[in-house]
């Protein structure tokens, strides 16, 4: 739980910023293997991959900001410290998703193939990524007294230091990693194109939704205090996830029979 992992005179090496290199390799590694089963040029995959992460860079940190607006009043200069850890998922996913749009619609790729592509791979890069915000101490959990809890004692942390806290990096990392295993298993069963990235998007809201409560860090409110930002966006995409997975299931049914 140390954010730094060396220091060099003025050269200095953030974990997180290391864990989520690191998570975007491994995505774009296997998104390349499954490129050639599905048709498309591994270049193009990879290129897919440095849009989604340079979009995703940006959307994770404009909401990280909003959501902690008075944080960076004081420092705006700050809001460009991204190494010392503040992204949020959800706001990187929505712009990423959005930019992936419009560069599969420019290069005329096949959208539900290359969708099932990157879903499985964005859940092993989220899942390595995720033990960046765990040595940084940010998206840190609530106090607890489990005998798992995890005690963050480095000054240079973003987590409260000495007490006993959930470990939710931990939990996402976990859950993330199950869910590239559930979406590899069911990508080889599918019956229809698009339809694991749904499944992507139904779980994965699901989880995080989950994960939220055990939260302690600032969370921003989503319609009413009950529910954090990010319960609020995950259970919205579990609702249509699930309602697009019935769809294509239905579509692929009218097919097949």
């Amino acid at each position: 739980m140390h954010p730094i992992l060396f220091q060099f005179g003025n050269i200095t090496l953030y974990n997180y910023g290391l864990f989520v290199g690191l998570g975007f390799l491994a995505a774009v590694a296997f998104a390349g293997s499954q490129a050639k089963r599905y048709g498309i040029i591994k270049d193009e995959i990879s290129d897919l991959f440095f849009v989604i992460l340079i979009s995703s860079i940006l959307g994770a940190r404009i909401l990280y900001v909003i959501v902690n607006f008075n944080e960076f009043a004081s420092d705006p200069i700050s809001v460009f410290k991204i190494w010392n850890g503040g992204l949020v998922f959800y706001g990187g996913f929505i712009v990423a998703v959005i930019a992936a749009f419009l560069f599969i619609q420019k290069k005329r790729l096949p959208l539900g193939k290359t969708a099932d592509i990157t879903a499985p791979a964005i859940a092993l890069g989220h899942a390595i990524g995720r033990l960046g915000c765990f040595f940084a101490g940010c998206c840190y959990g609530d106090q607890c007294d489990l005998p798992w809890a995890v005690i963050f004692s480095d000054p240079a942390s973003l987590a409260p230091l000495h007490i006993k806290l959930h470990p939710t990096q931990i939990y996402e990392s976990i859950a993330n990693f199950l869910l590239f295993v559930v979406l590899i298993i069911l990508d080889r069963r599918k019956r229809t194109d698009g339809i694991i990235f749904w499944f992507y998007i139904f779980f994965y809201g699901l989880l995080r939704a989950f994960i939220e409560t055990f939260r302690g860090d600032p969370r921003g409110d989503f319609i009413s205090s009950s529910l954090s930002v990010s319960q609020g966006i995950g259970i919205t995409m579990s609702i249509v996830g699930c309602c697009m997975i019935l769809y294509l299931l239905q579509f692929s049914k009218k097919i097949f029979n």
